[in-house]
């Protein structure tokens, strides 16, 4: 009785946090291929009870053929009860058809709704990040690295579409070095020219100037291997980006799930109350 009591107290607080969701295109994606749920992308706002004005968009992984939802409301809820308004991107995704820019264009576009409409969601402009997961970290990079591919053109932008800062935790970066299969060929093809494959290789894509970053692996990851986060910190390290890398020997990729105990967790937290996103 005491644990049926308890799945409803959660079931109930996760249908209070969870807005409707928020159709990312009202008038259609660009290059949309139909009007079925897998063409269109949302964002699903979570309020949280005591917000700092602070706000994360949260991307999840899947290999860019699926979206994984544990990484998905789990870690909004966790984020709401530090103060952080969260918005969960659901992008398109290869399998139905979708390649790079795509999914770039529904992150950017995420971006523009977030801050354009800060005011309205009692967020801060200038305090709004981005988290990703395993395919979710490599948009997350992208998203940082080269917001211009996901920008439409003939359209005025007047708002940054970068984040002021990213957290990629165990990410797909290189399209290169040790590439993951599934998240390269959903990405961009069987077939990439190399300008392209360079292009979505983020390790390549790092300038000065960007915004802090967390990243974090595991040495025992049999799916993406560990070496794509150190290309990436060796990368933000040479162009004096401000960043902060966490390898952890054991583990395999999604180590560290909500209901689980691991010390990134605690590792995130000191360093997002180090940049006031959290008390």
């Amino acid at each position: 009785m005491k644990l049926l009591l308890s799945l409803v107290i959660a079931i109930s607080a996760t249908l209070c946090a969870a807005e409707k969701p928020i159709t990312l295109w009202p008038d259609g994606a660009p290059g949309a291929l139909g009007t079925s749920p897998k063409d269109i992308p949302t964002l699903t706002l979570y309020l949280p009870a005591k917000p700092t004005g602070a706000a994360m968009l949260l991307i999840p992984g899947g290999s860019y053929s699926g979206i994984y939802e544990g990484q998905a409301e789990p870690f909004a809820l966790w984020l709401n009860e530090h103060g952080l308004t969260v918005f969960v991107l659901r992008y398109r995704l290869g399998s139905a058809g979708y390649h790079y820019p795509a999914q770039l264009q529904d992150a950017v576009e995420a971006m523009f709704q977030i801050r354009g409409n800060a005011e309205k969601w009692k967020i801060d402009p200038k305090r709004i990040g981005v988290m990703g997961f395993s395919a979710g970290g490599h948009l997350v990079s992208t998203l940082i690295n080269r917001p211009e591919d996901g920008m439409l053109n003939g359209r005025d932008y007047k708002i940054s579409p970068r984040p002021d800062l990213a957290i990629l935790c165990y990410p797909v970066i290189s399209m290169i070095t040790k590439p993951h299969a599934t998240s390269r060929k959903m990405l961009i093809g069987d077939s990439p020219d190399e300008k392209l494959v360079r292009q979505t290789s983020s390790e390549l894509q790092v300038k000065p100037g960007l915004p802090p970053v967390f990243l974090w692996h595991t040495m025992e990851d049999k799916m993406v291997p560990v070496e794509h986060a150190q290309l990436y910190a060796a990368a933000l390290h040479e162009h004096a980006v401000p960043h902060e890398l966490h390898l952890y020997q054991h583990g395999d990729h999604g180590t560290g799930l909500i209901g689980t105990q691991h010390p990134w967790f605690a590792d995130l937290v000191f360093w997002l109350r180090a940049r006031g996103f959290m008390k």
